[in-house]
């Protein structure tokens, strides 16, 4: 009889996003999926006070220190590690990058705010710095294509 592995740990993941200015970036999503922007100021602070990480490699962002180049939001409810600030689930991170985004996304997401609530999830989204890009009715369903602040689509269905 052979035996059946045991499963192994599902593997931990986050979506890395391109950005221009990562910061707002990472605002306009935390407020777009009522995520919250990490807090990494405390080992920023270890890691600044070792001499890890040069003073230019850090922002003031919110009243504390961030990352210049990377930021990440998470969901409110995941688990958090202390002593990074770091969420440990359901997470988007926006790292600076020189070149701006010149073609369709490969990748995009979509929100799903509910049955009946699409117009006033549109409508927000755009009081966030959004905007629509167009509206797609097909047999499958109705949906608002949307650009974030920085161009990038994602879907409001």
């Amino acid at each position: 009889m052979t035996q059946t592995p045991a499963p192994s740990a599902p593997v931990h993941w986050k979506v890395v996003i391109d950005a221009g200015d990562p910061h707002a970036q990472a605002d306009f999503w935390a407020a777009a999926l009522r995520y919250v922007v990490e807090d990494n100021s405390a080992l920023i602070g270890k890691l600044l006070a070792a001499g890890a990480v040069p003073e230019e490699a850090v922002v003031e962002h919110h009243g504390r220190h961030a990352f210049r180049d990377l930021v990440a939001v998470r969901h409110p409810d995941d688990p958090v590690d202390e002593n990074s600030g770091t969420g440990l689930g359901r997470r988007l991170l926006f790292q600076r990058v020189p070149e701006k985004k010149t073609v369709k996304n490969r990748l995009h997401l979509d929100l799903h705010p509910g049955e009946g609530r699409r117009k006033a999830e549109v409508a927000r989204l755009e009081e966030l710095g959004a905007s629509v890009q167009r509206q797609v009715r097909e047999p499958s369903g109705a949906w608002t294509v949307m650009l974030d602040p920085e161009g990038n689509e994602f879907c409001v269905h």
